[in-house]
């Protein structure tokens, strides 16, 4: 049973994008930037206060409590103006209910002494994953430190930046957000917001990295021809398995290695044959899509998002975190002959997703080997990450033309028809 986040995402955005304030978008937040960088340097201080008040009496004074609060809705209001996650301009004040990306924080609490005693020590691990997935404003301000400045928390990482990046050509283009980043793009949001509410003393709950909980109420989209099967549910890990992860995987590193030439030969007549009758053939299309199923299977082995040792022929139902792969079916011509150009949107949000999979395989070591099981969320984080890599491989390697889809969320099986009883 998990506990719902007392740190709760809403999103209630259409989608659309207005193309003028789109184009702008930089220029228009310059008041925002300079309102941020002079309230983060006025959070520090009261941050200081908040920690000490709430060691003395064992929870954050409610005036102290509401204007982090205000602080850290701001942070996401603004955040999803600049990464193009909301349309409209946000407000000054961080309100609530003002915004369609907003989060709903709670009132003070008490908060174990301890736990804020080291609060900022205990925060590390979320703000390397929030460092990773971006969604709060990048505001620096001075500070005696040997860097000389003080991060306001979790900005400019590397999801929330090639959201931004692709949004803004695809809002520009359509007058529309595609789902899938914008969706992206809240999942890095409201991760941040529980990460800066955690390191405020907002809330004394660790963050959750599970996208689905994340993104809780938002709608599904369509399920993606590429898509996880299997049964992933057993957190349990072996803590010898996790300890010596590396050199176990290196069998398999050498066999892909060896693998991967071959795929690349076939990738290329694939692509050739494909141009020519529109359709993959049948024998080089069950070679990719094994391939591809294998890259799953080694890399959930790799970076802890399974236990089991894999086998070496990427058979579907093998293992626990395994992938459903299309038959061969006819592809649209120029899109097969432009295939490698028209991935490249995605090889970035991979790109992206796998800086975030390496600090969530970090993590996850050191939990297993601690407690000899993975963490929910960053199990199901790890699992978003190497869908989408599957899914552009196998776009890339043309087992689908269908193009992977950035939104944490698992696609919505195709609805069942439905038959009236007989009288």
């Amino acid at each position: 049973m998990h506990i719902a986040h007392p740190v709760k995402l809403l999103v209630e955005d259409d989608l659309r994008r207005n193309r003028l304030t789109v184009f702008f978008r930089l220029i228009l937040a310059i008041p925002h930037f300079i309102f941020i960088f002079l309230w983060t340097i006025a959070v520090v201080f009261a941050a200081i206060v908040n920690w000490v008040a709430t060691l003395v009496q064992g929870q954050p004074p409610a005036g102290l409590h509401r204007f982090m609060c205000a602080y850290v809705r701001y942070q996401a209001h603004l955040s999803a103006y600049l990464w193009l996650v909301g349309n409209p301009y946000p407000g000054f004040v961080g309100e609530e209910g003002e915004y369609p990306i907003d989060v709903r924080l709670p009132g003070p609490t008490q908060q174990p002494r301890w736990t804020t005693f080291f609060r900022i020590f205990l925060a590390i691990p979320a703000l390397l994953l929030a460092t990773a997935l971006g969604g709060t404003a990048n505001v620096r301000v001075p500070s005696s430190g040997k860097s000389g400045t003080y991060g306001s928390g979790g900005g400019g990482g590397a999801l929330g930046f090639a959201v931004a990046v692709l949004g803004w050509f695809a809002s520009l283009a359509q007058g529309r957000m595609p789902k899938g980043l914008r969706d992206a793009g809240a999942y890095s949001i409201g991760y941040s917001a529980q990460m800066l509410a955690y390191l405020l003393l907002v809330t004394d709950r660790y963050p959750n990295a599970d996208p689905t909980a994340m993104l809780e109420g938002v709608e599904r989209p369509p399920q993606h021809p590429v898509h996880l099967v299997g049964d992933a549910d057993d957190l349990r890990f072996s803590r010898v398995t996790v300890l010596f992860r590396l050199p176990l995987v290196i069998p398999h590193v050498v066999w892909l290695a060896l693998w991967t030439v071959v795929a690349l030969l076939a990738a290329i007549a694939t692509w050739f044959a494909t141009l020519f009758t529109g359709t993959p053939p049948a024998g080089l299309h069950r070679f990719l899509s094994r391939y591809v199923r294998y890259w799953l299977h080694v890399n959930a082995f790799l970076y802890l998002a399974a236990n089991p040792f894999p086998g070496f022929t990427g058979e579907l139902g093998r293992y626990p975190l395994d992938l459903e792969l299309p038959a061969p079916a006819i592809q649209n011509r120029w899109k097969t002959g432009f295939r490698i150009f028209l991935a490249i949107p995605a090889a970035i949000v991979n790109g992206a997703l796998s800086w975030g999979l390496g600090v969530a395989a970090f993590l996850t070591w050191f939990v297993a080997l601690a407690t000899g099981a993975a963490p929910w969320g960053l199990r199901n984080f790890s699992a978003y990450a190497l869908r989408y890599g599957s899914q552009l491989f196998a776009y890339v390697f043309l087992i689908t033309e269908a193009y992977p889809h950035a939104s944490p969320l698992e696609g919505a099986p195709p609805a069942q028809p439905q038959f009236d009883e007989p009288a």
